[in-house]
């Protein structure tokens, strides 16, 4: 299975253009079987044009969408549709059983979510989850991964955790996880694995169970958002 992980900055590359079919490209380019995506936009505001953002891309790449709002706005005027911004899974493999479940945080900064999927490869069952942790604030990060670690720990069966968790390896919210996951990075990565080039930071990330085998994964170049994409070949048990 081909998993994607890409915080696509609702469609806005590095050079501030606004084009969201680089996105599609991105995820068409690198045949996903399953794209995790942050910073979507659902007819949220100007910034975006007012899109739907996550619908658009569905129908473009002929992909099933689970969708976790972690803001929701009132319509701007009567008879519009509210406005929204969080996660997405793309899948080209049956999808079912999604849900998105809030994360701790404190008053007045953004709500932040993990959303759940199960995707069906090869009469499999296969739980996705993808998350967009606190950018600002390492203590509620911390309290983030944990939450993000109680919801994932114990399943049964294999576990993909993706996401923007703005975090580098080898800090306390990443080793919330590690305990109990494995990194793709560390099992198939090749060099830095920067995946935010503004900062040369590593804070995109595969996470596997350790049932889950990692064949490959690389940081593909991009220029559809300030976040470069991560995309893995897994194995699956059995």
């Amino acid at each position: 299975m081909r998993v994607l992980t890409f915080n696509i900055h609702h469609g806005r590359g590095p050079d501030g253009r606004l084009d969201l079919r680089r996105v599609a490209e991105v995820i068409r380019a690198g045949e996903a079987d399953v794209a995790c995506l942050q910073e979507v936009d659902r007819h949220l505001s100007p910034r975006s044009d007012f899109a739907d953002q996550a619908g658009w891309l569905a129908a473009d790449l002929g992909m099933d969408l689970a969708y976790g709002a972690n803001v929701d706005f009132d319509p701007p005027a009567p008879g519009r549709p509210r406005g929204r911004y969080g996660t997405a899974i793309l899948s080209r493999l049956p999808l079912r059983d999604n849900g998105n479940t809030f994360l701790p945080g404190a008053p007045g900064n953004e709500r932040r979510g993990l959303l759940s999927v199960t995707v069906v490869a090869d009469g499999r069952p296969v739980e996705v989850f993808t998350t967009h942790l606190q950018d600002t604030d390492a203590a509620e990060r911390l309290d983030q991964a944990r939450a993000v670690a109680a919801l994932v720990a114990g399943r049964p069966g294999p576990v993909v955790l993706t996401g923007d968790f703005n975090a580098q390896p080898g800090t306390p919210e990443i080793r919330a996880l590690t305990g109990f996951l494995r990194d793709a990075w560390q099992q198939a990565g090749a060099g830095a694995g920067i995946t935010y080039p503004a900062t040369g930071w590593r804070i995109d990330y595969v996470f596997t169970s350790p049932d889950v085998g990692v064949s490959s994964v690389t940081v593909p170049p991009s220029d559809a958002s300030d976040h470069l994409p991560l995309l893995a070949d897994l194995r699956l048990p059995g």
